[in-house]
């Protein structure tokens, strides 16, 4: 992959995103992600964001987990926005996405000769010189390269490949990993003092089935996008595309449910998103609570797996009624103890 015309030397002046993700994909720096993206009513992602207003004000380095789809790179983005370097360049790399071969020349630049073809050229870390350099899935990252940026992290300098001469660098490192940092360091995917060292600060993003009071406010707010984009007028969804939103485990998070809304925004003719707008996958529901199941077990106990799903009934018997009273004679149950399972959930 030729990657030079990404690594020229302008692109710090122009102050412009360099991101390697999806076939190098360039934004410019008004196109960067802001706080005011993150669309929730979520407790735990209130609490995200607030931690976000605070690691902005420092240079120190953090280390976001969260599964793919979560919005890491978002929650990057808006803290380099915020800071006092967002006039300097954000710059991101999926580590995943380029082979370690290549990898270290992309990060640190390379000198003329240094190999058949290599020419002189700047790397990632002087790219983002005096701004963000966003280092995601750094837990796929081949552990001799990892050696090498804890390194130049530590001296806050770096040598290009086939270089000599040491480079002096200011850049605030943030970074990313899609799996629980302590198993991938029990399984070798990262090292123990690197993960140390980006981790001052770190911040969990939940999963989209963790925080199921955002569903119906981002699928609103995806909707509004999309009648913006594509010049519809799109009023919500049914009732049972509800219902299956609801209840369905979203294990590509974020990502997954705005591409089902833009699937649908494609295939509806009226104005409401009904089931035969959705993907085939999400119309069979059985299928979908028997992955979720087995995803559950051996992780969650039986007592707290079969509670999670008494929870849910009562929400959606509570969102297809008018009343209490109701609800509770949809469930077959008593109002009293609908009363005692609602306070317990705190529904």
């Amino acid at each position: 992959v030729d990657v030079s015309r990404y690594l020229d030397p302008k692109a710090q002046r122009q102050n412009i995103t360099i991101s390697l993700k999806d076939n190098m994909l360039t934004k410019r720096k008004d196109e960067l992600y802001s706080i005011d993206d993150i669309i929730t009513n979520d407790n735990t992602m209130l609490e995200v964001k607030d931690k976000i207003k605070k690691v902005s004000k420092t240079n120190s380095t953090v280390l976001i987990y969260g599964a793919t789809g979560t919005g890491k790179e978002l929650v990057a983005q808006s803290i380099h926005k915020l800071s006092d370097r967002s006039d300097m360049p954000f710059v991101s790399q999926n580590c995943a996405a380029i082979p370690s071969t290549l990898l270290e020349s992309i990060l640190f630049g390379t000198v003329k000769g240094s190999y058949t073809g290599a020419d002189n050229r700047k790397g990632l870390f002087e790219v983002a010189q005096g701004g963000t350099l966003f280092l995601d899935e750094i837990n796929s990252m081949e552990i001799g390269v990892q050696a090498k940026i804890l390194k130049a992290i530590e001296e806050k300098r770096i040598r290009r490949v086939g270089g000599i001469e040491p480079i002096d660098i200011d850049v605030r490192i943030i970074s990313a990993v899609n799996e629980e940092p302590r198993k991938a360091i029990k399984e070798g995917r990262l090292r123990e003092d690197l993960f140390y060292r980006l981790s001052v600060v770190q911040i969990n993003i939940p999963s989209l089935k963790e925080r199921r009071r955002d569903i119906k406010l981002l699928t609103n707010y995806f909707i509004d996008e999309y009648n913006r984009i594509m010049n519809r007028k799109i009023i919500g969804i049914s009732e049972e595309v509800e219902e299956i939103f609801q209840n369905y485990s979203w294990p590509g998070n974020v990502r997954e449910l705005k591409n089902v809304i833009e699937g649908a925004f494609n295939l509806t003719s009226g104005n409401l998103i009904q089931v035969k707008d959705l993907p085939d996958y999400l119309k069979n529901r059985d299928f979908d609570c028997e992955s979720r199941i087995e995803e559950s077990l051996g992780k969650i106990p039986l007592n707290a797996m079969v509670e999670e799903y008494e929870r849910k009934i009562i929400e959606i018997a509570l969102n297809k009624t008018n009343s209490k009273a109701e609800a509770a004679e949809l469930l077959k149950i008593s109002k009293q103890l609908l009363k005692y399972k609602m306070d317990k959930y705190g529904l």
